[in-house]
């Protein structure tokens, strides 16, 4: 019977043969899984005998990451900001990037028990609009996707958290099946930004496995911030905040879009800014609605 080193070592090998650059990590994730134990189990006992049932899960879930499937699919979870969410191929797996898009709208909130409400466009597994729920006790989300499977997703996770009866969740094209009164003080995207272009040289566990409809945008990536930049200002209450995720070099072009669609409107931009994330990187344009 082999040992828990035995198969971490092999597997591991293995996966950095693939160029896998978190091979270690996804070892013990998947091993982990594979044998219903924590990850820390698999550090701290690296002499435990595994069964050969646990083995042959174990040879059958890293095949899947040898083919470049991500290790959130094959678990079906994935960790973002202080939760755990479903995924699937429906959505896109939640990243450490977006959760800037949480911390800025928190700054911005100054009495996290007022009675808030909040929208997230394209909100796919859910992750930015429940975790931003989460920290507002009293808040109200809806959450659009033009993506049925997706919304089941963020249904999913809404339930699963305790939140079914504080959001609701609509397919719809951006804000074409919102209510025509509808006003929100929190708007949160994260919208396809990727140029059709850039398709060959996104990793194989992005370009084969994550949801194209979610990923890439015409007009070199700039579609949907166009469209959103059109659409934002007539849903915004009074003194609301605008919080978009955008590709790392977009963030001068994004602000340009919003502050020449948005200056002829009465909701004027009090304020418009880039934020990076943990990386140093631009990726989010927040906006003031004065």
């Amino acid at each position: 019977m082999l040992t828990v080193r035995d198969i971490r070592k092999n597997a591991i090998l293995r996966l950095e043969g693939i160029g896998d650059d978190s091979a270690r990590l996804d070892v013990d994730l998947l091993l982990a899984a594979a044998l219903g134990i924590g990850v820390l189990d698999i550090i701290l006992e690296p002499g435990r005998r595994v069964p050969d049932p646990g083995a042959a899960l174990f040879q059958a879930l890293l095949l899947r990451r040898m083919a470049r499937e991500p290790v959130a699919q094959i678990l079906g979870k994935k960790a973002f900001w202080n939760h755990e969410f479903t995924v699937s191929r429906a959505c896109l797996t939640p990243r450490p990037d977006s959760e800037i898009l949480i911390e800025s709208a928190l700054k911005v909130i100054t009495d996290r028990q007022k009675t808030l409400k909040i929208l997230d466009l394209g909100t796919g597994s859910g992750c930015l609009l429940l975790s931003l729920m989460a920290e507002l006790p009293n808040s109200h989300g809806v959450g659009v996707d033009i993506s049925d499977p997706a919304l089941a997703v963020a249904r999913a996770n809404a339930e699963r958290l305790g939140f079914e009866q504080r959001c609701d969740f609509i397919i719809s094209d951006w804000a074409e099946q919102l209510p025509l009164s509808a006003k929100f003080d929190i708007i949160l995207a994260n919208p396809p930004y990727i140029a059709l272009t850039e398709k060959p040289s996104l990793a194989p566990e992005v370009r084969n496995y994550e949801p194209a409809l979610a990923l890439f945008a015409d007009d070199g990536g700039l579609r949907e911030y166009r469209r959103l930049a059109k659409i934002i200002p007539g849903i915004i209450a009074g003194g609301g905040h605008a919080f978009l995720e955008i590709g790392w070099q977009q963030g001068a072009q994004v602000m340009d879009i919003f502050t020449k669609a948005i200056a002829p409107n009465i909701n004027n931009i009090k304020n418009i800014r880039i934020i990076p994330d943990l990386a140093g990187r631009d990726r989010c344009v927040a906006i003031n609605f004065g």
